[in-house]
């Protein structure tokens, strides 16, 4: 019995461990209302910003709705799974390592378990330019709706692959 708790207490440590690592840093950058909850916060759309871990001078603009009422106030509620994503270039490009042709770069939970937003950077190398596209992630069931938008680079700096 003991030895279950143990490897149990050892599983849940693990997946805290996992989905802490995968939180994505942002700043929030603000908010919408959409709709009036009598309790507990309103439904909102929040835009937040995620600078590109690997490639810095690129920050990356998502906007996605929020569930307010008491569920959403509480964490539990599931956001939707719509969200739209602007990146641009805000300072001189460089980068920190070289990048792979196809790398997920930030991910964010939309509900209590198994839906993610998710961020990933593809490469464009004939066109020098980087690619993002966000998208929803469902355990069971995920959600075709995307947004995608791309930051050219100067043909001066070659977008370095590995």
């Amino acid at each position: 019995m003991t030895a279950l708790r143990n490897a149990l207490a050892a599983t849940t440590l693990a997946a805290a461990c996992l989905v802490t690592a995968s939180a994505a840093e942002s700043d929030r950058i603000g908010t919408v209302d959409t709709a009036f909850q009598w309790i507990g916060r309103d439904h909102d759309i929040i835009v937040e910003a995620y600078d590109d871990p690997l490639v810095s001078g690129v920050t990356c603009y998502v906007s996605r709705a929020r569930t307010g009422g008491i569920k959403g106030t509480l964490g539990l509620a599931e956001d939707r799974a719509e969200a739209s994503i602007a990146c641009r270039q805000v300072g001189p490009i460089a980068f920190t390592q070289p990048l792979k042709a196809q790398q997920e770069v930030f991910s964010e939970r939309m509900s209590i378990l198994f839906k993610r937003l998710r961020v990933v950077r593809m490469v464009d190398a004939k066109r020098n330019t980087l690619v993002y596209l966000t998208y929803s992630e469902k355990l069971i069931d995920g959600s075709p709706q995307n947004s995608v938008t791309a930051v050219p680079v100067d043909r001066q700096t070659p977008i370095p692959l590995r």
